[in-house]
């Protein structure tokens, strides 16, 4: 796979070693963060967090060519607004706001409610 950020390129922003998953919108083709969350570690090297663009669908998340694991380091180099945030517990979700330049706590649509 052709990542948008060779290995070479890789600055050491996050001293953090442990992993993530994120979507190819972001390590492949160079989409920034749109929606972020961190959830229970599956495995120890695990942090938690899942990256996405925001603009994956269901079904583009099911396949899972599409999604990988990654260094949080690697995916700070992608996006470094989300280094403030790698602290956050466990149920953090946050999206982009365009408007404030800044992830900010998602909340429910109220057609979900």
């Amino acid at each position: 796979m052709k990542y948008k950020i060779q290995n070479s390129d890789m600055k050491q922003l996050c001293d953090d070693d442990r992993v993530a998953f994120a979507t190819n919108h972001i390590t492949v083709d160079g989409a920034k963060v749109g929606y972020m969350h961190r959830e229970a570690p599956d495995f120890e090297e695990d942090s938690g967090w899942r990256f996405f663009s925001g603009a994956e669908d269901q079904k583009y998340i099911d396949n899972d060519s599409n999604v990988d694991i990654h260094s949080l380091n690697d995916i700070a180099n992608y996006d470094p607004t989300i280094l403030d945030f790698l602290a956050m517990p466990e149920g953090t979700e946050l999206v982009w706001s365009a408007d404030k330049k800044i992830f900010v706590e998602s909340t429910p649509d109220i057609e979900e409610l």
